[in-house]
């Protein structure tokens, strides 16, 4: 029959320190309590063993000197690293340049006119329009159909 749990922990922890009465002890231990005692060696060193010489052990250590606070250190040794350049940012092709300076260059053209009171009328709104239009248009058609690469976060090495 099991006991309930939190007896069995309140056991263990009453009896925590206390160490166990020869009766309660297996077999097998009291034998190696008991050879151990009979075996032991007698107290100090044995015969063979050579003590180390003093002398050899009696180098003073070096003193440190002590270190300047962060605050007051100097930072002359810091910065020795020195990136390289950046790469210049590549210009995309001429159609697809084309298509994003619609995309953003044209509504901007647009806006500028109307805030100057100067809005386009007929075949150059058409114009600005078209050019929007087809910019988008254009960049959304020559979007790659295939994912990127799941585990490519752009960073380079």
């Amino acid at each position: 029959m099991e006991r309930d749990e939190d007896a069995l922990w309140r056991e263990i922890v009453d009896n925590y320190d206390t160490a166990p009465d020869d009766g309660e002890l297996p077999e097998a231990e009291r034998r190696l309590q008991t050879e151990d005692v009979a075996e032991a060696p007698e107290s100090g060193p044995p015969s063979d063993t050579v003590e180390p010489e003093p002398q050899l052990f009696a180098v003073p250590l070096p003193v440190p000197e002590p270190e300047e606070p962060l605050e007051l250190r100097s930072w002359n040794d810091e910065g020795r690293y020195v990136p390289p350049p950046p790469e210049r940012i590549p210009l995309p092709e001429p159609p697809r340049l084309l298509g994003w300076l619609g995309v953003f260059l044209a509504p901007v053209i647009a806006l500028v006119a109307l805030v100057l009171g100067h809005p386009f009328r007929g075949l150059l709104a058409l114009l600005l329009v078209g050019w929007f239009v087809g910019g988008f248009l254009y960049l959304v058609h020559t979007m790659p159909d295939d994912p990127r690469d799941p585990w490519d976060d752009g960073s380079r090495v």
